[in-house]
């Protein structure tokens, strides 16, 4: 927890721990009480078995803010967290007042499925989930461009993966369970929330293919696509996706 404000609940993506938004706190903290957290199986919260779920852990979240005494929050989701996010304004609406969907999806589709079954092949094959992370999610996550013209950037990250708490295996594939599995299609028009939803027009892995899903089943929603960027925007161009999604929290 860190700054001060109204409370805003950051969820991780896939496998990252609340550090992912490392590049956020900064700007966010001067506006808002960020809430970063890990979801189960990742960082230090518990890596109970699995199954997981989406829907699961956004009861878990819920749960969550009210054992810390916040009544209602902004809630921004990235990726996997952008999944959580949408269960989470559908089912638990007195606890959402915006909502932030960061390469998000409703439901994973077969290209989708075929991406996420390759990552889960290599976390039995490579050493660690780090080396996951870093040979077969990354390349699908940042431009071409940021390889070649910022080599140093791309070992920063890697050397940030590598610091972080180790996933296990078996944790890394439950939440990639719950990846194939989510189907968020019933629930975008329970959410009832001034929702922010933006892609990189370049990411291939959660393509602007699910951006007319999100943006008409989820009513008033504003749309946002970076035409230079990826899937991990927050990343790659902090500076860009920051004023971005400020300008919306700062509106509501």
């Amino acid at each position: 927890m860190q700054g001060e404000g109204e409370p805003l609940l950051l969820i991780p993506y896939l496998s990252a721990d609340h550090a992912c938004w490392a590049f956020q706190l900064p700007a966010y903290t001067e506006h808002f009480s960020c809430i970063a957290i890990d979801l189960p199986g990742t960082g230090e919260s518990d890596k109970p078995p699995g199954p997981y779920s989406t829907h699961g852990h956004a009861d878990q979240v819920a749960a969550f803010l009210g054992a810390i005494g916040i009544e209602r929050a902004h809630v921004a989701g990235m990726s996997f967290g952008a999944a959580v996010a949408i269960h989470l304004a559908a089912r638990h609406p007195a606890r959402v007042r915006s909502l932030s969907l960061h390469s998000g999806w409703h439901a994973s589709d077969d290209y989708l499925k075929l991406v996420v079954e390759q990552w889960r092949t290599l976390a039995t094959t490579l050493p660690t989930v780090a080396d996951v992370v870093i040979q077969a999610i990354f390349p699908w996550c940042f431009t071409p461009d940021m390889y070649v013209e910022r080599p140093e950037f791309v070992e920063t990250l890697v050397n940030f993966v590598r610091s972080r708490p180790a996933q296990p295996v078996d944790a890394f594939l439950a939440q990639t369970e719950a990846v194939l599995a989510h189907d968020a299609s019933a629930a975008l028009g329970e959410v009832d929330v001034p929702a922010l939803i933006t892609f990189g027009a370049r990411d291939l892995v959660c393509s602007t293919r699910f951006a007319e899903p999100l943006k008409s089943g989820i009513a008033g929603s504003e749309l946002v696509v970076f035409d230079h960027l990826s899937h991990a925007g927050l990343h790659e161009d902090p500076e860009t996706f920051n004023r971005t999604t400020l300008g919306f929290l700062q509106r509501q």
